[in-house]
């Protein structure tokens, strides 16, 4: 799992961040507000270790708040030294999926944290993905825009599907590098620029509603941009 990890105490971040690498997922760590809700809602998680009261102007509830408000349903873990239980009913109301106080076992949170992965993916599998007038059959692997047929080449195919599991979030191009090619290094190439650009002339086009939006210095994302 990839988890990220909102902790401003150095030596309880360490502590989670090395229990959770040691068990094999893939973690990242921000140890303010700011930063924090900035990388959830930027990059895919399966799971958020958030603590509640954070530096930085904006708690735990706040970056809660915000993901849901947008519709990111990540699976969110709650840490606080705040036991009261008006407390707990605060942040599971702000959309916390569940709540540890500290001091904790670690053995608990990892459990904790690993249910609520897959709690997440009890839904069943994804076989069509729909972006405004934009569709995308993952079984037929056919992609219609406005009803009309989209030839594209496998590795378009990969790029429009990850752009369009990730519509409206802000998707860097390590994340594509990674997600798309399998890299996990940069090749020093254009190799996303090209095939966006492809993907560009096929998309978007022969259509009015430009998609694929360029956010300079950070990536691209897929979402109407009407004027």
């Amino acid at each position: 799992m990839r988890i990220l990890v909102v902790e401003d105490d150095k030596d309880v971040a360490g502590f989670i961040v090395r229990g959770l690498k040691e068990a094999g997922h893939v973690v990242e760590h921000a140890e303010n507000g700011r930063d924090g809700l900035f990388m959830a809602v930027s990059e895919p998680f399966d799971a958020i270790v958030l603590d509640r009261m954070l530096p930085g102007g904006i708690d735990g509830l706040k970056i809660l708040e915000t993901l849901r408000s947008q519709k990111n349903a990540t699976p969110v873990l709650i840490l606080s030294a705040l036991a009261d239980v008006t407390e707990r009913v605060k942040g599971l109301k702000a959309g916390g999926d569940d709540y540890l106080t500290k001091p904790f076992a670690f053995a608990e949170l990892l459990a904790r944290v690993e249910a609520l992965s897959r709690r997440g993916k009890s839904e069943g599998p994804t076989t069509k993905l729909v972006v405004e007038d934009l569709e995308m059959d993952l079984l037929s692997r056919q992609v219609k825009r406005a009803g009309q047929k989209i030839d594209l080449q496998p590795r378009e195919f990969r790029l429009l599907e990850y752009l369009m599991r990730h519509a409206g979030q802000v998707v860097t191009r390590t994340m594509l590098l990674e997600g798309v090619w399998d890299y996990h290094f940069d090749p020093q190439t254009n190799v996303i620029d090209v095939h966006v650009s492809r993907l560009r002339q096929k998309v978007d086009k022969p259509f009015p509603v430009p998609l694929i939006q360029t956010i300079r210095n950070a990536g691209y994302t897929l979402r109407a941009e009407r004027v």
